[in-house]
């Protein structure tokens, strides 16, 4: 086992003391960064990219040699899962993922099988396992999947959607059928995170990008339902140490509290909520992690920095915060503004 130099992460993540509060970015690796768009280039498309674990490794590895980051993401894609289920994804240019055999029938799920991810996706646990040796203990690596609920989405929209009628239709019409995708879908991310888990992922995030498009009830049952039986049927340890479960629902500002009883140590915020108003909610019961607005890193120096030091004091002196953007960064971000956060998450909360 490699002694981790920077642990602060993980030290956050278990809401222990730390120097400096501890920051990455959702998509940190990614089409921002020139050096990122010169290996897609090379590797011809997106998935090519995914699937190959030179490349993979490199581009996960790429955000690191710039800005002074706390944490690994594994470079991948939440739509690997169905993609292994042989919906057959791909990516449209300027138009995001589509599948050539989207759900359209209740035979189409009754076919559907729960992947053996040791079978179906060794590209994935073969980039783990090479960024984890690359890493040689700088700092920790996740590892993520999407959430059952947001998956079935994508699945049943056949792409990404503006109001989920095909999705919603099943939910309310057809919840059975519903209930039997989502159940296959939670197995299948349970055995894909604990096989990422084995190969050397240190932490894992469950990606619920789409759970706020749903109502109180529906939320409860077909979306955190799904994801508390998989925070359940992870592997809690490797290597020695606990393997931390983040949880993040992009609009799930209204239920804090029942995502903190599902046993994950911490919540991804969105930027719609007040990080000092969720601490409240949930006590020390999880860590809590982000929730800066992506949109800020357009503004000027100052403005970042001062949005910086605001989510700081709102959340305050206590241990358990993991310094994050809302949502990914986007592709027209500057580099030196991602850089400009960056620092400024580790210089205005430095302990020193």
């Amino acid at each position: 086992m490699t002694e981790l130099k920077n642990d602060r992460f993980l030290r956050a993540l278990a809401r222990q003391p730390v120097d400096k509060t501890p920051v990455w970015m959702m998509r940190q690796a990614g089409r921002y960064l020139p050096e990122y768009r010169q290996v897609r280039g090379q590797a011809g498309d997106f998935m090519s990219l995914c699937k190959n674990t030179e490349l993979a490794c490199e581009v996960t590895l790429q955000p690191l040699e710039r800005f002074e980051l706390d944490a690994a993401i594994l470079f991948s894609d939440i739509l690997t899962i169905p993609d292994a289920m042989g919906l057959g994804l791909y990516f449209a240019e300027g138009e995001g993922p589509k599948f050539h055999k989207p759900l359209r029938s209740e035979a189409d799920i009754e076919q559907l099988e729960v992947i053996n991810t040791a079978i179906d996706l060794t590209y994935v646990t073969d980039a783990v396992s090479m960024i984890r040796q690359e890493l040689n203990g700088r700092v920790p690596l996740i590892g993520f999947s999407g959430s059952p609920w947001t998956l079935a989405t994508y699945m049943i929209e056949g792409q990404s959607s503006r109001d989920f009628a095909r999705a919603k239709t099943m939910l309310y019409t057809q919840p059975e059928l519903l209930h039997q995708l989502l159940d296959k879908l939670a197995l299948s991310v349970i055995d894909y995170l604990n096989a990422q888990i084995l190969a050397g992922a240190q932490v894992v995030q469950i990606f619920d990008t789409w759970g706020g498009v749903l109502s109180h009830s529906a939320y409860l049952e077909f979306s955190l339902t799904y994801m508390a039986k998989i925070v359940d049927g992870l592997i809690k340890q490797a290597d020695g140490r606990d393997v931390p479960v983040i949880l993040f629902t992009k609009g799930g500002g209204l239920w804090l509290e029942a995502m903190a009883n599902t046993g994950c140590d911490c919540l991804g915020l969105d930027w719609t909520i007040d990080i000092g108003s969720a601490r409240h909610r949930v006590g020390d019961k999880v860590a809590l992690q982000g929730n800066m607005d992506p949109a800020i890193l357009r503004a000027k120096p100052e403005v970042i920095q001062r949005e910086v030091k605001r989510i700081l004091g709102s959340f305050g002196k206590n241990d358990g915060h993991v310094f994050n953007l809302g949502h990914g960064i986007t592709p027209d971000i500057a580099p030196d503004n991602a850089k400009i956060f960056i620092d400024a998450v580790h210089e205005f909360s430095s302990s020193s």
